[in-house]
């Protein structure tokens, strides 16, 4: 990651719902690599979040999207999962049709990322077809693609891209695998099974120095940072996610499909406990289905009901600015193109 001078190797992982445009700045003034997750977003609303960051860093910045997944919509399955939900809508004091679902508009989006010149685009759940990874290089963007196995790395290293992260099973939020199971490789072992021309970058458990260093002793270029940075007080996210992340004790996170469909790893709370064996409508239907839920659970102040996406080491760390947590994180490491 040499080639965007960042004073550090680490990466502020794409939150999406959680990386407004100043968070993004203020990793990238911090010396690493801010990035806008901007997988729920719209092509237009994608392209005034790029503006507005534009505005606030001359800093290279990425931008990472969704790879849309387009499952059939079965309306048995759709309703059992929505007649699931009906308590918590009541209990909110939410109407009881249906909500619209949403469309990806990846391919606007794709076409934002051209236009703005945003200069490193990644990808999740997935990977952009040849067509989109001719115009974006033609563009002169770098392509971070996910992977959760060795296959998935392969896989990405073959359509083109210009580095991969691998995703070990410690890390927070939405899985990114694609091909196959999930087999929920911890970082150690993807670290050491996975053989590829393209630069790593390491994602999952990486909370504090020590973690940092070992992943680029273990062959990363660059580590990946979610939960540790999700507290910071500049994120997006709700104040009684990162409260929920603070108090959290270890072991607490599981994983859960209840609020997307999608496999993600969070604080265990009332909701993933409640839902544990109720019908689920696959992702992003799912999705979909609860976010009414959420959003008015955080309106109320109810963290029982809202999705506490957390790393396996989001109990070990502690809030602050993100100048002060990439502080810690790249304490006695060496800075980016220094020499050895």
């Amino acid at each position: 990651m040499n080639r965007f001078n960042l004073k550090h190797p680490v990466i502020q992982a794409p939150m999406a719902g959680s990386t407004p445009p100043e968070f993004v700045a203020a990793a990238c003034r911090a010396g690493i690599l801010g990035s806008l997750g901007a997988g729920y977003m719209t092509a237009d609303k994608t392209r005034q979040a790029v503006r507005d960051i534009k505005s606030l860093t001359d800093r290279p910045f990425s931008v990472n999207l969704f790879v849309p997944e387009n499952p059939a919509r079965n309306e048995q399955i759709i309703r059992a999962a929505h007649d699931a939900l009906a308590r918590y809508r009541e209990e909110l004091g939410l109407p009881g049709e249906l909500p619209a679902f949403s469309d990806s508009e990846f391919d606007g989006q794709v076409q934002v990322l051209i236009d703005e010149g945003v200069p490193i685009a990644s990808f999740t759940f997935g990977l952009p077809d040849e067509s989109a990874v001719r115009a974006l290089k033609a563009a002169g963007t770098y392509l971070i693609g996910t992977a959760t196995t060795p296959e998935e790395a392969a896989a990405a290293e073959e359509i083109g891209m210009d580095a991969v992260v691998l995703q070990g099973k410690e890390a927070g939020g939405h899985r990114g695998a694609f091909l196959g199971e999930d087999r929920f490789m911890a970082l150690s072992d993807l670290l050491a099974e996975t053989g590829t021309a393209i630069p790593i970058i390491a994602a999952g458990g990486i909370h504090d120095a020590k973690t940092v260093r070992a992943a680029l002793a273990a062959g990363a270029s660059a580590v990946q940072v979610g939960t540790a940075l999700l507290i910071a007080e500049e994120s997006g996210a709700h104040l009684l996610h990162k409260q929920a992340i603070l108090d959290s004790r270890e072991g607490e996170t599981v994983l859960t499909r209840a609020f997307s469909g999608k496999n993600a790893r969070g604080v265990a709370n009332r909701f993933i406990r409640e839902m544990s064996k109720a019908p689920v409508a696959p992702y992003p239907l799912q999705n979909d289905l609860t976010k009414p839920i959420r959003a008015a659970a955080g309106k109320q102040g109810d963290a029982g009901l809202l999705s506490l996406w957390s790393g396996e080491n989001g109990w070990r760390n502690e809030g602050g600015t993100v100048a002060e947590i990439v502080e810690r994180l790249a304490a006695g490491t060496r800075e980016c193109g220094a020499e050895a």
